[in-house]
C-alpha cells in the first residue's frame, strides 16, 4: 500500500522525524490560505500523486509570494502530471501539499527497505541527494552507502555513524543525523514498512536534518495491524481492477501485456508469466485464484480479465491436485455463462482427471484451445494473440 507524501510525513512526525511545516489542500483558494497560515517568505507547492519525478513534470514549484502560491495551485491542480514513473498516461492531480521552504545547505538520499534475499532491513544513503537513485547506481555506484540491520541484533547507533562517515558529514550535524536515522528506522519497523525513501534528506544552513520529501510503502499483509492506515488509502491512485480483486479475495496485479493469465498457485503463476515472455509476448496480469479453482473464483477471475481492454487472449493454467481437473473444466463452462468472453481462450489442465477435463472442453460450444504442456499452452496463446492483433 502506498500513501501520499503529506500522509507519509504525518506518520514520520508521530515518531519525531523532522519535516517541513505544511498543509494539504484541494483548492487554489485553500492553498492561498495555507501559505498565509504557515507564514514565511517562500513556499513550495507540490502535487500529491503516487509517483516520483514530479518536479520534472512541472508538479513542484517554489514561489516567493502568497499570490504566486495561488497561481501555482491553479496551474497544478487538475493537471494530468506525466513523470517517468506514471507512464505516458500520467496521473490527475487532485491534492497539493503547501510547505514552508527551508534553507538548504546539503541534499542527501536516504532510504530503508526490506532486503528479502539477505533477510535484513537495509538502509541506503548517498551524498547525491535529489537524483534518481537508479541513475546514481548506474553512473556512480560507489556513491551509495549500504548498511544492513540484523533482524536479531536490531538497530544500534553504529548504523548512523557508519552512514555519516560514508556521507562525509561534519561532526556538528552528527548528533541530529543519528537521531534522525534512529527515529526513521523506528517508524519503518513499527509501521511494517516495505519501503521508506526520503529524497532529498536535507541539512539546512542552520544545521537541522529534515525530510524534505517522503515516500512510504507498507506491507499489505500487515494492514490489519494498522487500521488507521485505511483512512489514508486513496483509491483514485490505485488500479481499479486491483481494487476489485482485493474485494474478490484473489491476488491480481495488472501488467502491460496482452495475454491474460488465470492460474492457481503463485509459483505456477510466476512460471506461466515467464514462459509467456520466453515465447515472445507479455502477460497482461498476475492472477492467482489460489487453491480454490471453483466456479465462483473462476467467475471473479474472468470478470477481472474481461475488464482489461488490453487482454487479447486468455491463458488458463490449472494444476489439479486436491481439486480435480474435470471439476475445474465444468467450473470454467459455468463461469463463461456469467461473463461474456470474446477473446481466444487457451486452457492447460494438468493433474487429476486431466483427460476427462480436456474432453469436456473439446465438446463445449466455446472454441477452447487446449494444450497438454505449459510451453505448448504459451505458444498457442501467443499465436492466438497475434491472430487477434492482426
Amino acid at each position: 500500500m502506498k500513501v501520499h507524501e503529506y500522509q507519509a510525513k504525518e506518520i514520520l512526525r508521530r515518531f519525531g522525524v523532522p519535516t517541513p511545516e505544511g498543509r494539504m489542500v484541494t483548492h487554489p483558494a485553500a492553498a492561498y490560505e495555507a501559505a498565509r497560515a504557515l507564514g514565511g517568505e517562500r513556499w513550495v507547492v507540490k502535487a500529491q500523486i503516487h509517483a516520483g519525478g514530479r518536479g520534472k513534470g512541472g508538479g513542484v514549484k517554489v514561489v516567493g509570494s502568497i499570490d504566486e502560491v495561488g497561481t501555482a495551485a491553479e496551474q497544478i491542480l487538475g493537471m494530468t502530471l506525466v513523470t517517468p514513473q506514471t507512464g505516458p498516461e500520467g496521473k490527475l492531480v487532485n491534492r497539493l501539499l503547501i510547505e514552508k521552504a527551508v534553507d538548504i545547505d546539503k541534499e542527501l538520499y536516504f532510504s530503508i527497505l526490506v532486503d528479502r534475499q539477505n533477510q535484513t532491513n537495509t538502509i541506503m544513503a548517498s551524498a547525491q541527494g535529489g537524483m534518481e537513485i537508479e541513475e546514481v547506481a548506474e553512473s556512480n555506484p560507489e556513491a551509495i552507502i549500504t548498511v544492513p540491520v540484523s533482524a536479531t541484533a536490531g538497530y544500534s547507533d553504529y548504523v548512523a555513524r557508519k552512514l555519516a562517515f560514508g556521507l562525509g558529514l561534519d561532526k556538528a550535524v552528527l548528533r541530529k543525523f543519528s537521531a534522525f536515522v534512529a527515529k526513521a528506522y523506528k517508524a519503518f519497523v513499527e509501521m511494517d514498512g516495505s519501503l521508506l525513501e526520503i529524497n532529498p534528506l536535507v541539512i539546512t544552513k542552520q544545521g537541522d536534518v529534515i525530510a524534505l520529501d517522503a515516500k512510504v510503502m507498507f506491507d499489505d499483509n500487515s494492514l490489519r495491524l494498522h487500521p488507521e492506515l485505511d483512512t489514508m488509502r486513496d483509491f483514485d491512485e490505485e488500479e481499479p481492477l486491483e481494487i476489485l480483486a482485493g474485494r474478490y479475495g484473489v491476488d491480481y496485479v495488472k501488467m502491460d501485456g496482452g495475454i491474460g493469465c488465470l492460474v492457481n498457485g503463485a509459483g505456477l503463476a510466476m512460471a506461466t508469466m515467464d514462459i509467456i515472455l520466453r515465447c515472445g509476448s507479455r502477460p497482461a496480469n498476475f492472477l492467482d485464484i489460489k487453491g480454490g479453482a471453483n466456479v465462483q473464483n473462476v467467475i471473479k477471475a474472468f470478470t477481472l480479465l474481461m475488464g482489461d481492454e488490453n487482454v487479447k487472449t486468455v491463458l488458463i493454467n490449472i494444476f489439479g491436485g486436491i481439486v480435480k481437473c474435470d471439476m475445474v473444466a465444468t467450473g470454467i463452462l459455468e463461469a463463461m455463462k456469467s461473463v461474456k468472453v470474446d477473446v481466444p481462450v487457451v486452457v492447460r489442465l494438468s493433474g487429476t482427471n486431466s483427460e476427462e477435463a480436456r474432453k469436456i472442453l473439446n465438446n463445449a460450444d466455446f472454441p477452447f484451445i487446449t494444450a497438454e504442456t505449459l510451453i505448448e499452452a504459451a505458444e498457442k496463446a501467443v499465436e492466438a494473440e497475434k491472430g487477434v492483433a492482426s
